[in-house]
């Protein structure tokens, strides 16, 4: 026997949900396993049912963290592992705060200690030009930081399963 008609609603893994983050998180003081918290800024609707309200919270960690080194900058990955409604209920998720970078902040090629001053003939003008071109060495790498307000994005990885929604 039936109580309700509600079997509950799948998101589908690699849904983009729009959010913001709730506190700095940065390389520089943080370690893995540090907590971090984000906000859901916008409703997220399927099927004309409000599935995720704004304002819903999104809990997770720091699951990788490498410091900076001479040449790289700081990086870090951010697991998403819980949803919390504004009522407290409780829904797990997979996911990661997406970057085209594989969800990892940073890392990126730092500074170089120089500039090389370099002639580069031009063919048709017949003059010469001076152009600074970068030296191989590089500086120590600075660290990454996620500020608090900044606009993310989240993806997920796996399915999740809402069968608790809010109504107004």
């Amino acid at each position: 026997m039936d109580i309700r008609d509600y079997d509950g609603i799948e998101i589908p893994a690699g849904t983009f949900i729009p959010v913001m983050s709730l506190q700095e998180i940065s390389t520089q003081y943080c370690s893995e396993g540090y907590k971090v918290k984000f906000a859901a800024t916008n409703d997220l609707f399927m099927h004309e049912t409000k599935i995720i309200p704004k304002d819903t919270e999104f809990y997770g960690y720091v699951e990788d963290l490498h410091d900076p080194v001479i040449g790289t900058n700081a990086s870090m990955k951010i697991r998403i592992n819980k949803m919390v409604y504004a009522d407290g209920f409780e829904v797990p998720v997979k996911g990661y705060l997406y970057t085209s970078n594989n969800n990892i902040y940073g890392g990126g090629i730092s500074e170089p200690v120089k500039y090389i001053k370099m002639s580069h003939r031009q063919q048709r003008v017949h003059y010469i030009t001076l152009q600074l071109k970068p030296s191989q060495e590089r500086k120590m790498g600075t660290h990454t930081t996620i500020t608090s307000g900044a606009n993310e994005i989240i993806m997920l990885t796996s399915p999740a399963w809402i069968t608790h929604t809010l109504t107004n």
